[in-house]
């Protein structure tokens, strides 16, 4: 895990617009910094125990994507590419929804790591987001959660 030093939600989310392209924005009501999911990135959230597993997966796949912790709530956030215009199946959905598993609306935000999120350890990265030119797309993450929520066959 890397922690970016600064000091004030504004140099963060600076740095994230400079050094790593994401359009990320500061919600100055909240004190959060934000990602807006739309257009270029979306975003695939998950218990942390599944998400540990799915970035297993998708490492072995030679796949990097930048990944967010809340361990409070123990959730991982997947930062992708967009979401399709179809958007996920019914099908799928229930089964995203079964395994505790949401994928961000178009117009939804996620949350990024400030400097205080992370020296408090509220908010952390698990992925910095060092490979944007290449983001995961989502349909990968969702494809990885879905095998990696199915039990290992038994061994004979």
């Amino acid at each position: 895990m890397t922690t970016v030093i600064d000091t004030s939600l504004t140099d963060r989310c600076e740095r994230y617009r400079r050094i790593f392209h994401l359009p990320a924005t500061v919600d100055d009501a909240a004190r959060h910094i934000v990602l807006e999911v739309g257009q270029q990135f979306g975003a695939v959230t998950m218990p942390a125990d599944l998400g540990e597993r799915v970035l297993r997966q998708l490492t072995q796949s030679g796949l990097v994507t930048p990944v967010v912790h809340h361990p409070r709530a123990r959730r991982w956030t997947f930062i992708t590419g967009p979401s399709c215009s179809a958007g996920v199946s019914t099908s799928v959905a229930a089964e995203l929804f079964r395994l505790y598993t949401t994928v961000a609306c178009t117009g939804s935000h996620v949350v990024l790591p400030s400097a205080e999120d992370e020296r408090t350890g509220y908010r952390i990265w698990v992925q910095t987001p060092d490979h944007l030119d290449a983001v995961v797309p989502m349909a990968a993450v969702v494809e990885a959660a879905r095998l990696s929520a199915v039990p290992p066959a038994p061994s004979r």
